[in-house]
């Protein structure tokens, strides 16, 4: 593919290594050749690079896959996902999953982005229902100003929950943020 035709979210490969354009930017020099700035995102490690072509350049695009798959369960290191259609079970690791590991429980839907048969990335809900099992003590006094405390989730991940929420409180976390949002019940 010609180097003019990449736009924003093109994937492409540069040494074997699927990459995802976040930005164009198009540079006319008074002499010479047109530039084109490129950010891309490693699909793999999700490291950020920045790259100049020239025009006339030619680079290899390359195709992923979305599939709607549903969390199972850990285990050892892997996180291990069901696809909906086909039954079939692919494992991610947890340097695969990051942060995102956190917010899931037995039964999540998500979505696995595939490259040649090879996960490579995750997209969860936005929200996520998960029951508050152990927060630390409230601070008595300064309520003037919202008080947050520690909450720890039945995931295992920690993250700041309002004082009143106590053990046993269903919330609904924001998973792109981490982000507290609300009391949903109390089991």
């Amino acid at each position: 593919m010609n180097i003019e035709e990449v736009t924003k979210n093109t994937k492409m490969l540069i040494d074997n290594v699927p990459f995802s354009v976040e930005t164009v930017e198009f540079v006319k020099p008074g002499k010479g050749r047109a530039i084109y700035k490129f950010r891309l995102r490693n699909l793999f490690s999700g490291n950020v690079l920045d790259i100049t072509f020239h025009s006339g350049e030619k680079v290899e695009e390359t195709s992923v896959t979305m599939h709607e798959m549903q969390y199972l369960f850990q285990e050892n290191d892997n996180y291990i996902f069901m696809d909906s259609s086909t039954f079939e079970q692919i494992p991610m690791t947890k340097a695969q999953m990051g942060e995102k590991g956190g917010f899931l429980k037995e039964g999540t839907p998500v979505v696995i982005m595939m490259w040649n048969d090879r996960p490579i990335d995750i997209q969860l809900p936005k929200t996520v229902e998960l029951k508050v099992v152990e927060t630390s003590a409230a601070l008595k006094g300064a309520t003037i100003t919202a008080q947050n405390k520690e909450g720890k989730l039945e995931t295992g991940v920690i993250i700041g929950v309002p004082s009143f929420i106590k053990d046993g409180d269903l919330i609904r976390v924001d998973t792109r943020t981490g982000n507290y949002l609300e009391r949903v019940g109390n089991k």
